[in-house]
């Protein structure tokens, strides 16, 4: 039985299997989805341990969500330090990530796949001499 949080959760079956998962994209780029079930502690109160993940042909990440290791956020003025595990990569750039639940992590990180997809392929020329 599902505790309320995870009824919640529509996604987190749905995240669960597709674990080991590698989706192909265009110019060679690639997605591989790590994603278990863990007991949940300070650090992954949520209990869910996942790396979403997008390569390019070279398998350079470019684009990553996990929890595998914590950062440390940007300090702000007098306030304590937290160390945050839930984090994404952009390219070099590593930022905490407010996960809120399976189902928004993938919406997110599907987000900024498509987002980047779109930068990389060619777009379609568009044809000025249309008649009036």
């Amino acid at each position: 039985m599902l505790n309320s949080k995870e009824d919640k959760d529509i996604g987190l079956e749905t995240l669960l299997q597709l674990d080991g998962e590698i989706f192909p994209m265009d110019n060679g780029y690639w997605v591989k989805f790590n994603v278990q079930r863990v007991k949940p502690n300070e650090h992954i109160p949520h209990g869910i341990r996942y790396s979403l993940t997008l390569h390019d042909k070279n398998n350079k990440r470019v684009v990553g969500y996990d929890n595998a290791h914590g950062i440390k956020p940007k300090r702000k003025r007098f306030c304590g330090t937290r160390i945050v595990w839930d984090h994404k990569h952009n390219h070099e750039q590593v930022n905490p990530y407010d996960f809120e639940s399976a189902f928004n992590l993938m919406e997110d990180f599907w987000k900024d796949v498509n987002d980047l997809m779109r930068e990389l392929l060619p777009q379609p020329k568009s044809n000025c001499n249309a008649r009036k």
